[in-house]
């Protein structure tokens, strides 16, 4: 199953699943959006990248409600959600499916964010992807990503996968629901080093690279393009 198919085929249920399935859900979220570096009364301009129904760019819009979004996903049916969820602001949500690889960098924005997203990509595809986002970005601008970390060691990887699975099944997600997202894992799922990560957004260019939040494998990585004429 490719990741087009999977996220089409779990459109029906995929945001219910998030919330069920990344522990502190709330806590995670709000972070992330506290970490835009604006005004709330500011009209900024945002990227979603692997937007999918829109989840994280609503939140964004909560705090900053005059945001101009852009929406990335090659999810057909998940961008059709996110168009519902923001019908009401449709002039001021630009939706765009397509690969976000093959992303214009000559358009600017104000904040880049993606959650969920970026670990489907290989290795090179990710850095190659990071120095994408920092060309995209105004000066000042914040690249913040929600994403999967994998474990430095073996014992580490099964403290955090058993520990997920038990979070999961607690937060009384559907068994057959975790039975696909363990499929989904093996088969797509390309992670990358806490240090990995960091060390591509540096070279891509980003200042002010931090993890600035970590639940065992799930973290909120955080980038700030630097200030023009500052080398």
């Amino acid at each position: 199953m490719t990741i087009e198919e999977f996220f089409n085929r779990s459109s029906d249920y995929y945001d219910e699943w998030l919330r069920k399935a990344v522990p502190h859900y709330d806590q995670v979220f709000d972070t992330a959006v506290e970490l835009i570096p604006f005004d709330p009364s500011d009209t900024i301009r945002v990227l979603d990248l692997g937007a999918g129904t829109g989840l994280f760019s609503w939140h964004v819009m909560q705090r900053f409600p005059n945001a101009n979004l852009a929406l990335y996903d090659i999810s057909f049916q998940l961008l059709d959600l996110a168009r519902e969820r923001f019908a009401e602001v449709k002039d001021r949500v630009s939706i765009v499916e397509s690969d976000y690889l093959r992303l214009d960098a000559a358009d600017t924005y104000d904040a880049i964010i993606s959650s969920f997203s970026i670990h489907h990509l290989a290795h090179v595809e990710k850095r190659r992807l990071f120095s994408l986002a920092n060309r995209a970005l105004k000066p000042s601008g914040a690249f913040i990503n929600i994403d999967q970390i994998q474990a430095p060691t073996p014992g580490l990887k099964d403290l955090y996968w058993y520990g997920w699975l038990e979070k999961v099944r607690s937060a009384g997600a559907d068994e057959e629901q975790v039975q696909e997202s363990i499929r989904r894992r093996r088969a797509l799922d390309v992670d990358a080093t806490l240090s990995d990560q960091l060390r591509w957004l540096a070279d891509a260019g980003f200042s002010d690279v931090d993890c600035i939040y970590k639940h065992y494998f799930i973290g909120i990585f955080y980038g700030r393009k630097r200030p023009a004429g500052d080398g």
